[in-house]
């Protein structure tokens, strides 16, 4: 194992890399950074965005950064390096370290993540962890992507990875330049490119053990099964690339299709979409086992065939509100007339508040219930108060909210008598699923005044211009 090798005829140590010798470092340009910084224009990111660079300490991560510091007058970013100390190997902590140095060479913040997984922890366990991580701290930084170091050879192993898994051809397509918050600038240069452009900038880097052990699928596959390869067809690695694009082309093709089909009414939903029940279930079962699958990709959740075709048999007979388990985190939801596939955020069972109670006290305050967040403040009311409004007026008074119960009642405002709350959530084409936790504002003698988005009572309605108390309720 080598930390930062340090030999002079090809690497300088980080300890030994200054802020004035970096900078001068970085003016001369190779062909390498020309051809990144135009392959980076590509990609649509704008000017003056904030952007975490994911750095190991690895070649290819130390690569990648100084091809966005040497081009950064080109893309006009502002970089802040990422780091993950997993806490797998015994000497990450000193990587860390080398990390945040190379960063101020730079003149660049780091920000580093500890992840405590220990040795035994699977490659899928740890990558999950730190882009979980990544993900975290790009929405603290505010920035808008996070910038990978998956080069071609990355891609190759990914894409074999998948036929020997048994990939269906759309996860052929492998890893996308840019999809998200994600972006890999790299994804069209070779290791070997990388590696020389390392050597040629003097650059110090960690090389992993972990990328060259056995017991890891991707380290067998890159030092074992990919140089035989090689041998027998020089050309593989082409091939491999070409494949993945003829699967790209071929599943933004159907992406494509969502947007031509007559009455299928593709809408984006919280974290997901869907599309109108009738309409794919009215397809051929070929074209509606692809086309629920381009759907999945569209909503951001990877489904198979065999699972697309269970949750076709299960549509046949599906009723509203119910759901089918997709997998890794996703479901499938029968809404009124309409297919839902959406992330389940959390165990539902533990979504419910229960009896908590939320009282409108003084002149302005907030407070949560469950996923809500509820303000209330003084001022003027208006003169006419919306029926389906997420804010309402009343007259100061005690109340208070709790989650709805079945049973309850509302009279809407300009309606006749009193209505059951799940036929306002009926009406307002709420779905069952999003039902539970839905806040209710109650009276001193228990009466639903207010339903949120769906319905406001006759009662406790000041007069337009008088003051009055507003409440807002929002989803977080």
């Amino acid at each position: 194992m080598v930390i930062f090798p340090a030999k002079q005829e090809r690497h300088v140590s980080l300890r030994q890399l200054t802020r004035p010798r970096a900078a001068a470092v970085l003016l001369s340009y190779s062909m390498l950074s020309i051809r990144f910084q135009e392959h980076l224009e590509t990609l649509g990111l704008a000017s003056g965005s904030r952007a975490l660079v994911a750095v190991s300490g690895g070649g290819d991560s130390v690569a990648l950064l100084d091809l966005l510091v040497a081009t950064r007058e080109a893309h006009g970013m502002t970089l802040i390096v990422a780091h993950v100390d997993h806490g797998i190997h015994p000497q990450s902590a000193e990587v860390a370290v080398r990390v945040e140095q190379l960063a101020q060479c730079y003149g660049l913040r780091c920000i580093t993540g500890h992840i405590d997984l220990g040795g035994g922890a699977s490659e899928t366990r740890a990558r999950r962890r730190r882009y979980e991580w990544l993900e975290e701290s790009r929405e603290r930084e505010g920035a808008e992507f996070i910038f990978t170091a998956h080069h071609a050879d990355d891609q190759v192993e990914t894409v074999l990875l998948r036929v020997f898994h048994g990939s269906g051809p759309a996860g052929l397509a492998a890893m996308a330049p840019r999809r998200g918050a994600i972006v890999r600038p790299l994804l069209p240069f070779r290791r070997v490119e990388l590696v020389q452009y390392l050597h040629e900038r003097n650059l110090a880097y960690w090389e992993d053990p972990a990328n060259r052990d056995p017991r890891h699928e991707r380290s067998w596959l890159r030092e074992t099964l990919i140089p035989h390869l090689r041998d027998r067809w020089p050309e593989v690695d082409q091939n491999v690339l070409r494949l993945a694009d003829h699967a790209r082309a071929d599943r933004n093709a159907w992406d494509l299709v969502l947007d031509q089909l007559p009455g299928l009414a593709w809408r984006s939903e919280p974290g997901g979409g869907s599309v109108a029940a009738a309409v794919l279930g009215g397809y051929d079962s070929t074209l509606a086992n692809t086309l629920l699958r381009a759907i999945a990709r569209r909503a951001g959740c990877h489904v198979g065939p065999d699972r697309a075709r269970r949750a076709l048999r299960f549509l046949r007979a599906a009723t509203s509100g119910t759901c089918f388990q997709l997998g890794n985190g996703w479901e499938l939801q029968v809404v009124f007339d309409r297919i839902r596939i959406v992330p389940i955020t959390e165990d539902r069972d533990t979504r419910s508040t229960g009896t908590k109670e939320v009282a409108i006290t003084g002149k302005e305050g907030n407070e949560s219930l469950g996923s809500w967040v509820l303000t209330w403040r003084v001022e003027m009311a208006p003169l006419k108060q919306l029926r389906d409004g997420f804010s309402a007026w009343f007259i100061p008074g005690d109340m208070h909210f709790r989650v709805w119960r079945a049973g309850d009642r509302v009279r809407p405002i300009g309606g006749r008598g009193s209505r059951l709350v799940v036929k306002c959530f009926q009406e307002s084409r709420v779905p069952r699923l999003q039902r539970e936790g839905w806040p209710v504002l109650v009276d001193p003698a228990g009466e639903v005044v207010w339903v949120p988005g769906v319905c406001r009572s006759d009662d406790r309605i000041p007069h337009g211009g008088s003051e009055a108390l507003r409440v807002d309720a929002a989803v977080t």
